[in-house]
């Protein structure tokens, strides 16, 4: 006796009719494809890094009073208690420096350097780190004359240092912008910098305990397009740490920087 030949399913989508086996075989796929996109939702969502707890108190505005510096980005120093200080770091309105918005009291007072100033802004904080953008011209007063002992003393700490990090914006990295590195960022990142935003190397030890240098040049003046084309990538800089009270500097040659992030060669 011959073996009945099983015979395969034909579908036509015209017809509504669907045999026991293609409408199984439908399940099955319709299952298997739910069960595909939420597993791979879920591995998305879980590999994310998760946003940083900084602040940017774009809708508030406050005044804080202390003695401006130039050393050699602009900064106010705000004491905090009978021996501490806080330096807080001056930036402009969207990517620019606070040299434009600090420009009407220089061309009134002269040299402010030393002086006691007023400035209303916006805050941004992480991490220990305090920045105060500044909005308007108007909003900057004087309060006393430029005295020379009020400026913070600078420390030499150590020389020919390497350290591994990324160069960062800190208006960004600090709170503007979430996230604020890497290389999705990197072009905001530049364009930030190139404004005249100070440089930051942000670095992390084995301990995942986070640093912050502000970049200048060998001699601590600033620098801001030669460091253009190392923003946002893992690189190694050499250089001296000075430091300004709650703030590192890094003295750097720019032409001195490893970048990690270079393709390798072919051979």
């Amino acid at each position: 006796m011959k073996q009945e030949e099983k015979e395969d399913d034909f579908y036509v989508g015209y017809i509504d009719s669907v045999s026991p086996n293609t409408k199984k075989s439908l399940k099955s796929f319709v299952h298997f494809g739910i069960l595909l996109l939420v597993g791979g939702a879920l591995i998305f969502a879980f590999s994310q890094n998760t946003f940083k707890n900084s602040t940017f108190e774009l809708a508030t505005s406050t005044k804080i009073t202390g003695v401006y510096h130039e050393m050699p980005y602009p900064m106010l120093r705000v004491k905090t208690g009978d021996t501490s200080f806080k330096n807080i770091l001056l930036l402009g309105f969207g990517k620019s420096s606070a040299n434009p918005f600090l420009q009407k009291i220089r061309n009134e007072s002269g040299s402010i350097s030393g002086s006691v100033l007023s400035i209303e802004g916006n805050l941004i904080y992480y991490n220990g780190k305090t920045l105060l953008q500044i909005t308007s011209d108007e909003k900057v007063s004087l309060v006393e004359n430029a005295a020379t002992h009020r400026l913070p003393k600078t420390r030499h700490l150590i020389r020919g240092v390497e350290l591994k990090g990324e160069i960062i914006d800190p208006k960004c990295y600090f709170g503007v912008m979430k996230p604020g590195k890497g290389k999705i960022h990197r072009s905001c990142a530049a364009l930030c910098i190139s404004g005249g935003i100070p440089p930051v190397l942000a670095t992390s030890d084995e301990n995942n305990i986070s640093e912050y240098y502000l970049l200048t040049d060998k001699n601590g003046n600033p620098i801001n397009e030669q460091i253009l084309p190392y923003i946002g990538k893992p690189s190694i800089l050499t250089g001296d740490v000075v430091q300004i009270q709650d703030w590192y500097q890094l003295r750097i040659n720019t032409e001195d920087i490893k970048d990690l992030d270079l393709p390798s060669k072919i051979y």
